[in-house]
């Protein structure tokens, strides 16, 4: 156990009522930063490995801020600092270094017999021996190095022989220590396993997937991936831990394995108090199967157990092959297949706002694959197969790909009900059959799909913001609502990675010439389910923007081809305040939606496409001739008067209209006979 500092001020009861910086000295200042970072290694030492503080968390805040300030005001900062922790600069990429000695890979088997025969091999070289029985924790091995009692690196396993250099992010977990006790080795080299702990990863799953990102696998595959990361303070704020439980190098003298837990101990390193030692190999067994049973209540994943020779002299001599020692072996548990446990229940909000809710899961093996959620559909689903949190569930990958709950095999807790607000945006919930929609266009979860929608060419028809470059605004946090559009200005669209001050001011002059749009074209813009280019246009030819702001479904009703599930979209829609800002400051922005008076000059003409015309998008020609009165429609029928037969048409219209003697226009005689007349 790592000793209490003496003399520190800081460790108990610390008086943080400190003097201003501004008062202090350089040499008053280093004498307390020395303090400061002594007692904050203290407190997380007893924090992270003892699990047992001795300050308040307020408490340490302050040390830590006050360490922060001294260091900021007097140039006083170290990369061992404990405000290190909190991450530092983006790396450019991770270098390749050498370890120390070469990270060999271990023997392994879930066989039984193939431990015995581990045993009977060295017993038969080396005669009787105990085992160290560690768990085998399924994280992401790590080489961490320590120069005169100092962190000095960290290194990833890579091949065995190199490995990346991860320190700027090992160096943000809080129970890797960064400075040792003064009777430390000079030199230590020791192993460790970064793990995310269960609790951690889910939820960090249900913060990645209630932004829409996709969820970690399982909490293997989210601490690899984290340690790996180029900034450092992404890292330091997810919740990694690590067990360390080899010394690879040292230059103190040890001789078995028991001696360097003991080692690891004292010097404040976190060691899995599950590692016990053994007398034989049927007492492994034991300690195997033991682990088993118990795995599902750890706070970590382990897919095995670890039996290593204890004492060194006996290792030495059994020696290594080119790819692992003989002294030690991997007795792992069988793959789960099926069954596991539902964690916690939370909801999901789709790029079209719809809320779906999914189960995350204790990890489990479902056909060779690692399932940590599932998802549950709707809430006539839950309530059908009687998930709960808490429950035992048997999985299938439907298709052989999405995973399912298809059954409830055991209890779980209290009732799942759907949200009343979109747990993303707090806006209003519609409920559509069987399904639950945010009606929030601004939500962030659905806001990249909507600012797509909204600049598209039958929207608001804005080029230069297409998929990659709606994505670059939302993430820069320059969108968070369609109305921020307008607001965009030339220096921050230049700070953008690919943007310079051309592209940056085209930009500008689409948005500036989209202002003048028809109010059908706007409608649809909106993105109001159900609400395609032609309801919207029939909308707009039955409402001002105003009295659609107002209407009731019994209003929406009486406009041709609005039903009712239509007429409730619609009124959900602007039921939600955050929609009703978002329009007003479109308004206020100077988008100017004209509702243009329908013409008589096509009147009683009704007309069918097939291929295009060029110059015209359909849905623009669909636009003019019924702002003149015409009716345009999809399908050819003995009431159709013209079919305008364009590039690269269909041959199913074109039979039709043969059948049904309808005359048929090529684009230049329809513009010479109709688009003339308007």
């Amino acid at each position: 156990m790592v000793e209490e500092p003496a003399d520190n001020p800081y460790v108990r009861d610390p008086d943080t009522s400190f003097a201003p910086v501004d008062e202090l000295n350089e040499d008053e200042a280093r004498e307390q930063v020395a303090d400061l970072r002594a007692a904050i290694e203290y407190h997380d030492y007893r924090y992270y490995v003892e699990n047992d503080p001795v300050i308040a968390d307020r408490a340490y805040d302050e040390l830590f801020e006050r360490l922060q300030a001294l260091e900021d005001a007097f140039d006083l900062h170290d990369e061992n600092s404990p405000t290190q922790r909190v991450g530092g600069e983006p790396l450019d990429e991770l270098e390749t270094v050498e370890h120390v000695v070469p990270l060999l890979s271990l023997q392994s088997s879930g066989e039984v017999d193939e431990i015995r025969e581990f045993d009977r091999r060295i017993c038969d070289r080396v005669g009787e021996v105990n085992y160290s029985a560690e768990p085998k924790f399924d994280g992401f091995s790590v080489e961490v190095v320590y120069e005169d009692g100092a962190f000095d690196r960290a290194v990833t396993r890579g091949d065995g022989q190199r490995g990346e250099d991860v320190s700027a992010n090992v160096r943000t977990i809080r129970s890797v220590p960064l400075h040792l006790p003064d009777d430390a080795p000079d030199f230590l080299a020791v192993r460790g396993e970064v793990y995310m702990p269960r609790s951690g990863f889910q939820e960090l799953n249900e913060r990645r997937i209630e932004r829409g990102d996709d969820p970690f696998a399982n909490p293997r595959n989210a601490a690899a991936g984290t340690v790996r990361l180029l900034d450092p303070e992404t890292v330091a704020d997810r919740p990694l831990d690590v067990f360390f439980y080899d010394v690879i190098d040292t230059s103190a003298d040890l001789d078995a394995q028991t001696e360097a837990f003991d080692l690891l101990r004292d010097l404040g390193f976190r060691v899995n108090d599950e590692t016990t030692v053994v007398d034989d190999v049927d007492a492994v067994i034991d300690y195997r199967n033991r682990l088993m049973d118990e795995r599902d209540d750890l706070e970590y994943e382990i897919d095995g157990i670890v039996a290593k020779v204890v004492d060194f002299d006996a290792r030495e001599e059994l020696g290594s092959t080119a790819r692992h020692p003989r002294w030690a072996f991997a007795y792992k548990f069988p793959a789960r297949t099926g069954e596991t446990t539902v964690e916690r229940i939370i909801v999901q909000v789709g790029r079209t706002g719809k809320l779906t809710p999914v189960a995350l899961l204790d990890p489990v093996d479902v056909q060779g694959v690692t399932i940590s959620r599932a998802t549950l559909h709707n809430a006539s689903q839950i309530e059908r197969l009687g998930v709960r949190e808490g429950a035992s569930v048997r999985l299938e990958r439907a298709g052989d790909v999405i995973p399912e709950v298809v059954e409830v095999t055991e209890g779980g807790n209290g009732y799942f009900e759907m949200p009343d607000a979109c747990p993303v945006c707090d806006g209003n919930v519609a409920q559509e059959g069987e399904h639950h929609y945010c009606t929030n266009a601004s939500c962030p979860a659905q806001l990249r799909r909507s600012l797509q929608h909204f600049c598209s060419r039958d929207a608001m028809d804005i080029e230069g913001l297409g998929a990659e470059a709606a994505d670059q605004l939302v993430e820069a946090g320059l969108i968070e609502s369609l109305a921020d559009l307008y607001d965009l200005d030339r220096d921050s669209l230049v700070a953008l990675d690919g943007w310079g001050e051309r592209s940056a001011d085209n930009l500008l002059a689409e948005l500036e010439a989209s202002k003048h749009v028809a109010l059908g074209t706007f409608i649809y813009a909106l993105g109001i389910r159900h609400v395609g280019t032609e309801r919207a246009r029939a909308l707009a030819a039955a409402f001002s923007l105003d009295e659609l702001l107002d209407a009731t479904v019994e209003d929406l009703r009486a406009v041709d081809d609005v039903g009712p599930e239509v007429a409730e979209a619609v009124v959900d829609y602007f039921d939600s305040e955050a929609n009703v800002e978002m329009v007003e400051r479109l308004l206020d922005a100077g988008v100017e939606p004209e509702r243009q008076e329908r013409g008589d000059e096509l009147d009683g003409l009704t007309v069918v496409f097939t291929g295009s015309v060029p110059g015209y998008t359909r849905s623009e020609l669909t636009e003019l001739l019924e702002t003149h009165g015409a009716n345009v429609t999809s399908s050819v029928s003995g009431e159709t008067d013209y079919l305008v037969v364009g590039e690269n048409p269909g041959t199913r219209k074109r039979e039709q209209a043969e059948a049904e003697g309808v005359k048929t226009l090529d684009p230049t005689a329809f513009e010479e006979r109709i688009l003339s007349r308007v």
